[in-house]
C-alpha cells in the first residue's frame, strides 16, 4: 500500500499510463518476492533452527510461484479497477468543465440584456423628450413597469410564452408612443399551449431590431406580426431597410441564438425575402436547464442520486462476482498443481463468498438491517444532527 501510495503521488504525464502499469506490476512483484523471502527465512531459521546458508541451499523458485501468481492476479485486478475509476472521474471532470463553461456563458449572455435594454430605452426617451414631452412623461411611467419585468425575468432561463407576449404588448405600447400610427402591430392574446416557453426578452429584442433596422414613417408604416407556426413563435415584419443604419452592438439576434444553443438542439430560424423578414424562435415544452458549476452532485435531485448510487453499487457487485468466478478456479488450479493434500483454496473461497453475500444484501435488499433504506435513514439522521450543530 505504501508503494501504491508513492505511485499515486508521483507526477505522471498524460501518456505515462503504460509506463505506470509496468512499474506498478514489477514493483508489486519485487515487493512480494522480498516479503515471501523474509517470511520463509524467518520461519525456517526461528522455528526449524536452520542457518541462513542451509535455508538458501534448500530454496527453490517453485516455493514462490503461488504467492507470485496471487500477487499478479490481485495487482492486475487492482489496476483494471483503478484505471476504470480514474477514467470515470476524468469524464465527470470534463462534464463539469463543459457545464461550468456553458453556465458562465449563459449568465454572461443574460447579463448583456440589462444594460442593453436600458441603453436603448433611454435613447427612445431622449427622442420623445424632443418630439413629444407629454408622451415622454407617459413613457417614463410605463418604462418603469417594463424595466421591472426585465429585472425579474433576466435571471431566468425560460419564461412562458404568455408572459413574453404580455411583455411584448407592453413594450410595443411604448414604441407606439413615439411612432404612433407608423407601427402596425398584431399578436395573439395567448399561446396555444400555456406550458410552452421561450428565452426571456427574446420578443423584445426581435421587436427592437425590427424598429432599429427598418424605416418607420407614416407613409411607410412598419407592419409587425407575432404568430405561432409549427412549434415556433415567429416575429415577422415587412422589409424596408433604412438607408443609413447605426452600427449594431451585436447583442440582439446573436444573443437569442446563443442562449438557445446552450439550452436546446432546436435552432432559431431566420427567413429573409425581398419584402419580408421573419425570425422563428422555438417554443420549448420540456423542462430544460443549464448545468451550473455550483450544482455539485450532492445538490442534484435526491431520487436521481439514489438511483445513481444504486447503479454504481450494482455495477461493483457484478465486477466482484466476475472476479470471484475467475480468481477462485485459478486458485483451485494452483492448489491442485502445488499441494493438493492441503486444500487451502477453501479459505479464500469461503471468506470471499461471505463478502459477496454481504455486498449482495446491501445491493438487493431494500429494507432490514443495513439495507439501502437503512442507509438512507441513517444519512438523513446524520444530516439533521449536522444542521442542529450548525444552528
Amino acid at each position: 500500500m505504501y508503494f501504491f501510495d508513492y505511485m499515486e503521488r508521483r507526477n505522471w504525464k498524460k501518456n505515462d499510463t503504460i509506463k505506470r502499469i509496468v512499474i506498478g506490476i514489477l514493483g508489486a512483484t519485487i515487493i512480494t518476492l522480498i516479503g515471501l523471502f523474509v517470511l520463509r527465512a524467518s520461519t525456517h531459521m526461528v522455528y526449524a533452527g536452520l542457518t541462513f546458508n542451509e535455508f538458501i541451499s534448500r530454496e527453490k523458485f517453485e516455493y514462490y510461484q503461488f504467492g507470485l501468481w496471487v500477487t499478479l492476479t490481485i495487482v492486475v485486478i487492482f489496476h483494471v479497477i483503478y484505471f476504470y475509476n480514474r477514467y470515470q472521474q476524468n469524464k465527470i471532470k470534463e462534464q463539469k468543465v463543459i457545464a461550468g463553461t456553458a453556465s458562465a456563458k449563459f449568465d454572461a449572455l443574460k447579463n448583456q440584456l440589462d444594460p442593453h435594454f436600458l441603453f436603448n430605452s433611454l435613447n427612445v426617451l431622449t427622442s420623445l423628450i424632443e418630439e413629444n414631452p407629454d408622451n415622454a412623461q407617459k413613457f417614463t411611467t410605463s418604462l418603469s413597469k417594463v424595466y421591472r419585468y426585465v429585472l425579474e425575468q433576466k435571471n431566468k432561463e425560460l419564461v412562458t410564452v404568455d408572459e413574453e407576449l404580455q411583455f411584448a404588448k407592453t413594450y410595443m405600447s411604448l414604441l407606439k408612443m413615439r411612432f404612433e400610427d407608423s407601427i402596425v402591430f398584431t399578436m395573439p392574446e395567448s399561446a396555444s399551449n400555456p406550458e410552452s416557453k421561450v428565452v426571456p426578452l427574446s420578443l423584445q429584442l426581435l421587436l427592437e431590431n425590427a424598429v432599429k433596422h427598418n424605416m418607420v414613417t407614416s407613409s411607410k408604416p412598419l407592419h409587425i406580426r407575432i404568430y405561432e407556426d409549427q412549434g415556433d413563435l415567429v416575429v415577422e415584419n415587412n422589409l424596408q431597410p433604412k438607408q443609413i443604419v447605426k452600427k449594431s452592438s451585436g447583442v440582439g439576434l446573436s444573443n437569442i441564438k446563443q442562449r438557445y444553443d446552450l439550452l436546446t438542439n432546436k435552432k432559431v430560424n431566420i427567413h429573409k425575402e425581398a419584402n419580408r423578414f421573419a425570425v422563428a424562435i422555438p417554443m420549448l415544452t420540456k423542462k430544460i436547464s443549464v448545468m451550473r458549476t455550483e450544482q455539485s452532485i450532492s445538490q442534484l435531485d435526491d431520487s436521481y442520486m439514489r438511483a445513481l448510487n444504486h447503479v454504481d453499487e450494482l455495477k461493483g457487485f457484478y465486477y466482484s462476482v466476475i472476479s470471484y468466478c475467475l480468481v477462485i478456479p485459478f486458485l483451485i488450479f494452483i492448489n491442485y498443481k502445488t499441494s493438493w493434500s492441503f486444500q487451502w483454496f477453501w479459505f479464500p473461497m469461503f471468506g470471499w463468498g461471505i463478502g459477496l453475500a454481504i455486498q449482495a444484501f446491501r445491493v438487493f435488499v431494500n429494507d432490514g438491517a443495513f439495507g439501502r433504506k437503512w442507509e438512507k435513514r441513517k444519512m438523513e439522521e446524520f444530516m439533521r444532527n449536522e444542521d442542529k450543530n450548525w444552528d
